[in-house]
């Protein structure tokens, strides 16, 4: 067996079944789940019906082997939606690439760009935001490479504390992660921070993945900044050393699709794809008919993002009578601070309550000044609005009996 893989730590939906173990959630109530990132509003259903018609019309439908780099018709889709999104305009044949879902393209990513020390000497460095995606941590254990951690500020809603990072680091770094809109927080990078990172990678040539996954899910007037877009913005059209990731999954409700596409960089887009032909990644002819169609429309990304702040609208204001909790800049969760163990206090509310919460320690390493995910829950609002808020009613109820 890969000996990489004992480095591999328990996800955190298995911690959290191993929390539960052993405990009878209250029968009076029935169970409600905010601990998922899974989104459960409905597909649309134009996007499933392309998905259909795309089984019986076209011409090979399922009886020939897609291609890893996509059809024509879908790369172009994609620049379509960059360019009305970002007002980019990218190349199609060369800096975009179709992914089963951004999970598994962050994963190979890593695969891709990771250099293997030689035996004796020190592993190359893969640096993740903390709080974090657990699939950067795998990724880059499974590459061969060393997860640091970088420290956060909670007064700043946990943005990375890049200066922190010594120069000694960088010079080991090979590929940063960054995710905005956040999981868990929610906080969108400003260009500044852009601007920061962007210099880092010139000086120390590390690779940046951005994970975009929940840019059209968001609370403020303007749509938040993307990757590529503050490239664009800072006077690099190249995109030197960058790809950003996304996906219809929280977009378009279609997370069974696993769909989205990578775009960036065409010098890291060519040997990506050298490494997802063998790995054999190719996108369903089907799904890349019903891909085409969700990029292509805007109307239900709209109604699924007035849904969501409808949602947060009446969530949030329930349960920061009782939590330090507030509205995030972007993306469907509620990073809450809780008084006592995270974990206990999940464990306990789905005993008495059936409530379902994320421990935030399960989803961040220990740095300077311990974990930053202690005494923080994940609050995932996907479910619909009814719930979500029936959700909020019991925690009130758990937290004023707590106190």
């Amino acid at each position: 067996m890969n000996p990489l893989l004992t480095k591999l730590h328990p996800y955190p939906f298995e911690r959290l079944r191993q929390l539960f173990a052993g405990t009878v959630p209250n029968p009076a109530y029935s169970p409600i789940s905010l601990g998922m990132g899974e989104p459960k509003h409905a597909t649309p259903h134009f996007i499933q019906q392309a998905m259909v018609d795309a089984i019986y019309s076209t011409p090979s439908g399922l009886a020939a082997y897609p291609a890893t780099a996509g059809e024509p018709k879908l790369r172009e889709a994609c620049c379509q939606w960059l360019q009305r999104r970002y007002g980019l305009s990218l190349n199609p044949a060369t800096q975009v690439l179709p992914v089963n879902g951004s999970r598994e393209a962050l994963f190979a990513l890593a695969q891709t760009v990771v250099t293997p020390s030689p035996t004796g000497q020190a592993a190359p460095l893969v640096v993740c935001p903390n709080p974090f995606y657990q699939i950067y941590e795998g990724a880059a254990l499974l590459a061969g490479a060393e997860p640091y951690f970088v420290a956060s500020d909670p007064a700043r809603n946990f943005a990375a504390d890049w200066d922190s990072v010594p120069e000694a680091v960088w010079a080991r770094t090979q590929l940063l992660f960054v995710c905005s809109p956040g999981n868990p927080t929610g906080a969108v990078m400003p260009l500044a921070e852009w601007q920061k990172l962007f210099a880092l990678s010139d000086r120390y040539g590390f690779v940046i993945a951005s994970d975009e996954c929940y840019s059209e899910i968001y609370f403020r007037a303007e749509p938040p900044l993307g990757g590529l877009e503050a490239a664009a913005q800072l006077g690099r059209a190249d995109f030197k050393n960058l790809i950003a990731f996304t996906s219809l999954s929280k977009r378009s409700n279609v997370p069974g699709m696993r769909s989205g596409f990578v775009a960036g960089d065409a010098a890291l887009i060519k040997p990506f794809l050298l490494y997802r032909t063998y790995h054999g990644s190719a996108m369903s002819p089907v799904v890349q008919s019903a891909s085409i169609a969700a990029w292509g429309d805007e109307a239900h990304v709209v109604d699924n993002r007035a849904q969501y702040r409808s949602k947060f609208a009446q969530v949030t204001p329930i349960l920061a009578e009782v939590l330090d909790v507030a509205l995030p800049d972007a993306g469907f969760y509620l990073w809450a601070r809780v008084q006592g163990d995270d974990a206990a206090f999940a464990r306990e509310l789905h005993a008495l309550y059936n409530v379902t919460v994320l421990p935030g320690s399960y989803l961040a390493r220990d740095g300077q000044g311990g974990n930053p995910g202690s005494q923080r829950i994940r609050m995932a609002l996907v479910a619909e609005t009814a719930e979500c808020v029936e959700a909020a009613q019991r925690i009130v109820q758990f937290v004023t009996s707590r106190t």
